[in-house]
Order: C-alpha cells, then structure tokens, then sequence
C-alpha cells in the first residue's frame, strides 16, 4: 500500500516537472485561464478530475489484478 502511495506521488511529481521544464510559458497562461473561471467552474472541473482519477485507478486495478 505505502509503496503504491509513494509510486502514485512520484509519477505526479513527474508530470508536472515535466510540464514546468517543457512549457514553462504555458503554466502562466493556465494560472490566468484559472483565475478568470468563478469557483463553481473551478469546483467542477477538480471534481471532474477526482471522478476521472478514481475512475482510471479502479480500472487500472481491476484489468492488473
């Protein structure tokens, strides 16, 4: 369980050193993109995140055994 915790962290840390190393210029934009969005939008879009996390999570154990 601990090392799927720390896997998990490691591979999103990744993602976004990615991004910051690739397209640093975009993280501005995305910030603005961000801050002009009201809370509800903002509220929404996390929790479509969560949903589609969890959904890939479920799948990615259910077809790994």
């Amino acid at each position: 369980m601990l090392v799927t915790l720390l896997t998990g962290i490691a591979l999103v840390l990744i993602v976004e050193g990615l991004v910051l190393a690739l397209l640093p210029g975009r993280i501005e934009q995305a910030l603005a993109l961000l801050a002009a969005m009201r809370p509800e939008t903002r509220r929404l879009v996390g929790l479509a995140a969560l949903a589609a996390g969890t959904a890939l999570v479920a799948l990615a154990r259910l077809l790994g055994g």
